[in-house]
């Protein structure tokens, strides 16, 4: 299985997509034709335009998955997915509604590789319990992907002292997530990434590096470079009450 989970599709001052193009075209492995699913934005053309013109310098030819008459037999036959940012929910929402879970785990398992970013990131996880966002809409079920058995929390912030924001930081938000669950959370920094390869798992990107949370541990600082592929072998224990 070969998974690039970016923490961010943009970063400061540079273009979309520019702060991780290399990684981008390693990890596709030299697929020339790439699937992208843009419903977690509302304008399907517009946003799969946008990933078309970032990957264009790189020679990948970019479709839009809702341009087809059947999404789920598009994926099924893509060289590689990338599920991108926005809303999660109205994300996973139309994963459902498309046939799109069933559908990209069986491509990703059978060794196409899978990019996602932001909340293209939650989905690779077990549920989107973890994600940042508003739910706008209910999709039919909280559960995602499961290419990872662990859940990731991207754009994660560090508290800041100085800023007068009195609700929970997003360290005692994972903290009440894991009251309830027993799962590791990876807090991706912005700028950082997670690299999936079989059994390999390592955190890329800035040296931000990221946080992992586990249920009755301390938070644990992991530096960019580090090797997390223990984290695959995690039998996740959600509350499903």
């Amino acid at each position: 299985m070969k998974l690039l989970l970016l923490s961010n599709s943009t970063a400061p001052g540079r273009r979309y997509l520019d702060h991780a193009k290399e990684e981008i075209r390693d990890a596709l492995g030299g697929a020339a034709d790439l699937l992208f699913v843009p419903y977690a934005l509302a304008d399907h053309d517009a946003y799969t335009a946008q990933v078309a013109a970032a990957l264009e310098p790189l020679g990948i030819r970019v479709t839009g998955a809702h341009t087809a008459a059947d999404p789920a037999a598009a994926v099924r036959a893509a060289g590689a997915v990338f599920v991108g940012g926005g809303n999660s929910f109205r994300l996973l929402k139309a994963l459902h509604t498309f046939g799109l879970v069933a559908a990209i785990r069986e491509r990703v398992g059978a060794g196409a590789p899978y990019l996602g970013s932001s909340a293209g990131t939650n989905m690779a996880c077990p549920t989107l319990r973890t994600t940042n966002d508003m739910p706008i809409v209910q999709p039919p079920s909280f559960d995602a992907l499961g290419l990872l058995p662990f859940q990731i929390n991207p754009h994660y912030l560090d508290a800041s002292p100085d800023r007068a924001h009195m609700g929970e930081t997003r360290a005692q938000r994972l903290a009440q997530f894991l009251e309830e669950n027993d799962v590791p959370v990876v807090g991706l920094r912005e700028g950082t990434w997670l690299r999936r390869t079989d059994g390999s798992l390592t955190l890329g990107g800035t040296p931000a590096g990221a946080v992992v949370f586990r249920r009755g541990r301390q938070p644990e600082e992991v530096p960019t470079g580090h090797d997390l592929s223990e984290l695959l072998t995690y039998e996740a224990r959600f509350d499903r009450r």
